[in-house]
């Protein structure tokens, strides 16, 4: 219609349809952060790379880095050990033996804790390995720190901010559970240690719903954006037509006052 094509109008449009863009381009966005970063396959994390390039102290430990293999080469501080209770091995209850490691090349002389092994019973405790050692495991991120108290080196969770504490030093905010731990290429001497393997961890993606709504309210935004530019135009229309009929009505007027008047009546004929 010839009002949608005025001037104005056409300006309105571009206008609208320039709103709706950047609604259009925010509901994306939200798309985009509504689902969370995969995990690496674990074809990557299986993969072992040197800790000094995966992983920084002082950082946070992403789900992106999270189950990589690593591997580090350092020397472990045997005064440094801590065990962690309530740790199950093939349904037996027992122990983490966790031992400071000074990782050659680290920033500042940061030590990874290291999980060395489990046993039933602090008696099994095994000293840590002298001299240089090459330790290879699964970089995992820290937990949280439990309330209750540590007791005669016994920790209720293997939480780094407390170990760092505990042993007065830089440290990473993770730990590594050995799978090998080598002196001068050959295994260390373990005790009646058990390995902790941890396999790598399946990948889940985590869905925010309430992005995924206002992904939703950006498209419904920008639709109304244009659905009201129509609006405008149709009331701004209906208002031309009803001017029109007004302007005829008017003129119908005019043209009823401005006729003849009819003929004078006649004067009565003298006879």
């Amino acid at each position: 219609m010839k009002t949608a094509l005025q001037p104005r109008w056409i300006a309105g449009l571009l206008f609208a349809l320039a709103i709706s863009t950047v609604f259009v381009f925010l509901s994306q966005w939200q798309f985009s952060t509504a689902e969370s970063d995969l995990p690496p396959s674990s074809s990557a994390t299986e993969e072992v790379r040197p800790l000094t390039e995966v992983f920084t102290p002082g950082v946070e430990l992403y789900g992106t880095t999270a189950d990589q293999m690593v591997s580090m080469t350092g020397t472990f501080r045997a005064e440094d050990t801590v065990l962690i209770d309530n740790r199950l091995y093939d349904g037996d209850e027992g122990y983490w033996v966790v031992t400071a490691l000074a990782v050659d090349g680290a920033p500042d002389g940061a030590v990874m804790p290291v999980v060395r092994g489990w046993i039933a019973d602090p008696a099994d405790l095994a000293p840590a390995p002298e001299g240089q050692v090459d330790v290879v495991g699964r970089l995992l991120p820290p937990e949280a720190p439990l309330p209750e108290p540590a007791a005669d080196g016994i920790l209720p969770s293997l939480a780094s901010s407390e170990l760092i504490n505990v042993w007065d030093t830089p440290g990473y905010a993770a730990f590594v559970t050995a799978d090998e731990i080598t002196v001068n290429g050959e295994a260390a001497n373990s005790g009646g240690m058990r390995v902790v393997d941890v396999g790598a961890q399946p990948q889940e993606t985590t869905v925010n719903w309430m992005n995924i709504f206002y992904a939703l309210e950006w498209v419904v935004f920008a639709g109304f954006s244009v659905f009201l530019w129509w609006r405008l135009v149709a009331d701004a229309y209906r208002r031309s037509l009803e001017d029109d009929d007004e302007y005829y009505d008017d003129d119908e007027d005019d043209d009823d006052g401005g006729l003849p008047a009819g003929p004078a009546p006649s004067s009565e004929v003298n006879k």
